[in-house]
Parts: C-alpha cells; sequence; structure tokens
C-alpha cells in the first residue's frame, strides 16, 4: 500500500475510534438515569448484533471503519424494526459510536 494511502486509512480508522470513544463515553454519562441506560444498552446490544451480520466475527479497524459509513442510517433502521411500536430511535447516532466501541474490541488488529 502506498505510503499516503496508508496514512488517510490510518487517519481514518483513528478519526471513527474517537468517534466511536465519544459515543461510549455519551452512553456511560447516563448511568444516573437509570430508565434511559438500560434503554441504550439494550439497543447497543441491537447494533452490536447488526454489527455481528454486517462485518462478520472476524475484521480488521479498517474494515471496521468502512462499515461505519452511514451507520446513523442503518443503526436507526435497526433499532426502529426491533422496536416498531416505540418511539423513534432519538439517539441512534450515539448508540451506533457505543456498538462499534465494544464491536472494535474484537478486531483482529485491536490496541487499546
Amino acid at each position: 500500500m502506498a505510503p499516503e494511502l496508508l496514512y488517510c486509512v490510518s487517519m481514518d480508522v483513528e478519526l471513527a475510534r474517537q468517534h466511536w470513544q465519544d459515543g461510549n463515553r455519551r452512553v456511560e454519562a447516563t448511568r444516573a438515569d437509570h430508565a434511559r441506560y438500560i434503554r441504550l444498552t439494550e439497543q447497543v446490544d441491537v447494533v452490536v448484533a447488526g454489527l455481528r451480520r454486517r462485518v462478520g466475527q472476524v475484521f480488521t479497524l479498517a474494515e471496521l471503519a468502512v462499515a461505519y459509513g452511514g451507520a446513523d442510517d442503518w443503526a436507526r433502521e435497526l433499532l426502529e424494526d426491533a422496536d416498531p411500536d416505540g418511539p423513534p430511535a432519538a439517539e441512534a447516532g450515539t448508540v451506533a459510536d457505543a456498538a462499534f466501541h465494544l464491536y472494535a474490541r474484537g478486531a483482529t488488529d485491536y490496541r487499546p
């Protein structure tokens, strides 16, 4: 891979990881609001299951970063399909970011 392309991929992965960490922090910050925290963590589980189907169980961080493109849209669809009678998934972006953060730990090249 050309050095410029390698740098670009590396920067995309690092930027994505920052988004994922921020989403996880936002979910964790809701712990004091027990009902909201439970709702968000249940939604994170739904998106993690969706990631498992989309990305598979063997993947790199770069492959996960590619799957991150458009994640807000497909995560919102997953969440609405999981609870069709519930309110719209108002925090789908945060939920998706937190799910990617958790799922990233399974990447073959994951480093904390």
